[in-house]
């Protein structure tokens, strides 16, 4: 028996996709042309959705370990500050603000998971062709793959292509890349620099010459600039950056070591589809940005993560329709996250007296009325994501009773908890972390007694692993006395009554990304019931003999 999944790229995106199949019962096959994890630091910044789905796969914590985290950003003009947001202060998340974490440091905490979670990579691997036969349920994808063993040709259900702008799956399943390339090239350098600031803010110095941007890194700094479009490829001499550094940049900065440099085209574009078939795209491969806001490698987590859990469901049994909700999500999310970049480059590269007058006016006027905080901050962090139309959430009979937070299609709410039974979680974010399906019933012993029988189900079913059920008792039956306690159901008392808005008794399905998938009273049940995993983990497939120069599966 082979893998249901085939995942083509191992860098942050692909892995993220394979840790969640794994973790939620169904394995999958990883290749990379690579021969092992990354090493230049390409992305640096995690802001906090992508944190949530990193939490979800197990890294998170070990990532935040070894980061940095960032106080927050300035913005300066003609040598004077104009403008600041701090970072930090977002509320109903573990991750208050982001953390820098260079590429690679992701890249091997992910890998290292995914070992342990009973997957692998094997590396040296290049995908050379894709193609796609037939069409709904039994469409399947084939891919040619070489390595030192030979040529291979497999035929897998399903496909993540998570191999990057310039890999091959786009482009053989006939999907383009729309958008804009900059007439700048960009220059980028990691390595120490003396002088800088002690405190861990992100600076970007805009010039009439051009934009300095400088990181504060674990370790050192990251500084990077715009110049003039040359056809040159090998990354820039510390002289020309130290030159810049001193025409841009606030004076007393010296390089005092590189250890990566380079320099690069900035993009924006959106591919119109993220899928076709039983192909999904994931990461660079549909959607690249400008390095402004740290969006591209956050974006690709979430993509990988969003593609990971909905497959691993409709393996273990839900409708393929499930899957229609991931271009109809993650695209839109892209769109906003390229153009959020997009601007904010545009913003740099103002030469014009009164438009940078203008822009250097408006940044002003938007960091002191907070709006840089409170509405710019939150775009980059991502989890504000707005659901409400994909065609993979639904209301159900009897949803009206749900409470008003608990909006559909949009990140469910935190809610203080007292455990009665279960983990001693404190919070709904809490049982929410593990990532797996939540179906949460909210009610006294009535409520109660039917979510027991639905954990009965789900032992029968074989899906206890990947769903499970949390009864919450509203704040006021606290004192009563909990008759209903069976095996491996979570029980709690709600405390502050973030939850209890709505009737005295209903049903919501949470989804591993943490979404409001659907809502229901008792009659909608059976209807919400249909829309978790029915189906044990998928076996996993004995390692494979040593291909032959030429084999299909």
């Amino acid at each position: 028996m082979t893998a249901p999944v085939l995942v083509i790229g191992a860098g942050p995106t692909g892995l993220t996709a394979a840790c969640a199949l794994w973790s939620l019962g169904v394995p999958c096959r990883v290749v990379d042309r690579r021969t092992g994890p990354g090493t230049a630091p390409k992305g640096l910044v995690l802001w906090s959705g992508a944190l949530e789905c990193l939490h979800r796969v197990g890294v998170a914590r070990e990532l935040a370990g070894q980061a940095l985290e960032l106080t927050g950003a300035s913005y300066w003009s003609n040598g004077r500050r104009i403008a600041g947001a701090r970072f930090g202060g977002l509320a109903d998340t573990a991750f208050p603000g982001p953390l820098c974490v260079p590429q690679p440091v992701t890249e091997r905490a992910l890998h290292a998971r995914l070992i342990r979670l009973g997957g692998g990579v094997e590396w040296e691997t290049e995908t050379t062709s894709v193609s796609v036969h037939g069409e709904g349920a039994d469409a399947s994808a084939t891919v040619r793959l070489r390595s030192a063993d030979g040529e291979e040709t497999v035929r897998v259900p399903w496909l993540i292509a998570a191999d990057g702008a310039r890999g091959p799956v786009r482009d053989s399943v006939g999907i383009p890349f729309e958008g804009h390339t900059f007439d700048r090239t960009f220059l980028i350098r990691d390595g120490l620099l003396a002088g800088a600031p002690a405190d861990a803010e992100v600076q970007h110095h805009i010039s009439p010459d051009g934009v300095l941007v400088i990181v504060p890194q674990p370790d050192g700094h990251r500084i990077f600039f715009d110049i003039a479009s040359d056809e040159l490829t090998e990354p820039p001499s510390d002289e020309l950056l130290q030159r810049l550094l001193d025409e841009r940049g606030p004076g007393g900065l010296r390089l005092a070591g590189t250890w990566w440099s380079s320099r690069f085209q900035v993009h924006a574009k959106v591919a119109p589809r993220f899928r076709a078939g039983p192909v999904l795209l994931a990461g660079d491969a549909v959607h690249a940005h400008s390095t402004a806001g740290g969006q591209g490698l956050n974006t690709g987590v979430q993509d990988g993560y969003d593609a990971g859990w909905r497959l691993a469901a409709v393996v273990r049994g839900c409708d393929p329709s499930l899957l229609d909700g991931y271009e109809a999500e993650r695209r839109p999310a892209s769109v906003r996250a390229v153009r959020s970049g997009d601007r904010q480059t545009r913003l740099w590269l103002l030469r014009h007296p009164p438009a940078r007058a203008l822009r250097d006016a408006a940044l002003r006027l938007l960091s002191r009325c907070g709006v840089l905080e409170t509405k710019v901050v939150p775009l980059l962090a991502q989890l504000d994501l707005d659901h409400s139309a994909s065609p993979s959430v639904a209301d159900l009979d009897g949803a009206a009773g749900a409470p008003r937070a608990l909006r559909l299609g949009r990140r469910a709410p935190d809610a203080g908890l007292t455990p009665v039974q279960g983990r001693a979680l404190l919070s709904l974010h809490s049982h929410l972390a593990d990532g797996r399906h939540t179906l949460l019933a909210y009610g006294g012993d009535t409520v109660g007694a039917q979510a027991a029988r639905i954990q009965g189900t789900l032992r029968e079913r074989g899906t206890a692993d990947a769903v499970k059920v949390l009864w919450v008792r509203p704040a006021h039956t606290a004192h009563g006395r909990t008759g209903v306690r069976p095996a491996g159901l979570e029980i709690a008392y709600e405390r502050g009554g973030a939850l209890g808005g709505g009737a005295s008794h209903w049903f919501a399905y949470i989804r591993p990304d943490g979404v409001v998938g659907a809502r229901s009273g008792p009659a909608g049940l059976a209807a919400l019931l249909a829309r978790l995993p029915s189906g044990p983990p998928y076996p996993v497939p004995a390692p494979a003999p040593a291909p032959a120069v030429e084999r299909s599966a």
